[in-house]
């Protein structure tokens, strides 16, 4: 009876110490009764606050620097209580050299993927240049004729106006005039390299596929789901040489 009794306390002391410690987790996430505007206002300021933080957290981590968060949330009730234990420069030093370890990690991962992005190119481009219809430029510039134009071909200088699609070598779209409903409309020579010499092949009503090099598009820089050294392909349709006012005049 009195081991019983004596397990019974056990059981409940560690019941309640179980209990305490999820009651103290201060990640835990609670549902709140949400009643007036000021309420929900307050609330999502600091949901907003929270989701950015997050999101720069997910990145840091991807990069292999990870914060604790139980300590990240320590120090943001510390500061929004103006209760901090360090002062405004500790502060702002160490998110500099935070900064710091992130752009070096970004950069590292950055050329890490650049080689991969080149090997992988120049292998694609090698068995590309192997099929039948494809024609490859001095340049390195890669093309296949889809359809053959019978109108004008432009010059660099030129204004054209054609339908694009253009995808990564794994067939990752990353712009498309077809997807936006609208033709484009630009000068050839404020246009990647591998644009100004492959369109110049065309004539207007030519739809071409072109294989482009990395260093033909945008070499190490990245944009939007372009990394670095990526080689890109493009469908093309040149649906018109643009003349200037001043040129139809004439």
């Amino acid at each position: 009876m009195k081991k019983a009794a004596i397990a019974m306390l056990i059981g409940s002391t560690l019941a309640m110490a179980g209990c305490q410690q999820e009651a103290a987790d201060p990640l835990k996430v609670e549902q709140v009764q949400l009643q007036s505007d000021a309420e929900k206002q307050a609330y999502a300021l600091g949901a907003g606050v929270g989701g950015f933080i997050e999101q720069k957290l997910a990145m840091q981590e991807e990069l292999g620097i990870e914060l604790d968060r139980a300590l990240l949330l320590k120090g943001f009730v510390a500061g929004i209580q103006g209760q901090s234990q360090m002062t405004q420069e500790e502060l702002q030093a160490l998110a500099q050299a935070l900064d710091a370890s992130v752009r070096e990690a970004q950069q590292v991962k950055s050329a890490a993927e650049g080689e991969k992005n080149k090997a992988d190119g120049e292998a694609y481009l090698a068995e590309n240049a192997k099929r039948e219809g494809v024609v490859v430029t001095d340049s390195g510039l890669q093309y296949e004729v889809l359809t053959a134009g019978e109108g004008d071909s432009p010059g660099a200088q030129d204004t054209v106006k054609v339908h694009y699609r253009g995808t990564l070598i794994d067939g990752t779209e990353f712009d498309s005039s077809y997807s936006r409903g609208e033709p484009a409309v630009f000068p050839l020579h404020r246009v990647i390299s591998g644009w100004t010499e492959g369109v110049q092949l065309m004539k207007e009503g030519a739809k071409y596929k072109f294989f482009i090099p990395s260093e033909l598009a945008y070499g190490e820089r990245s944009t939007g789901k372009i990394g670095t050294n990526s080689t890109l392909v493009f469908e093309v349709e040149l649906l018109e040489v643009v003349k200037s006012a001043e040129e139809a005049t004439d």
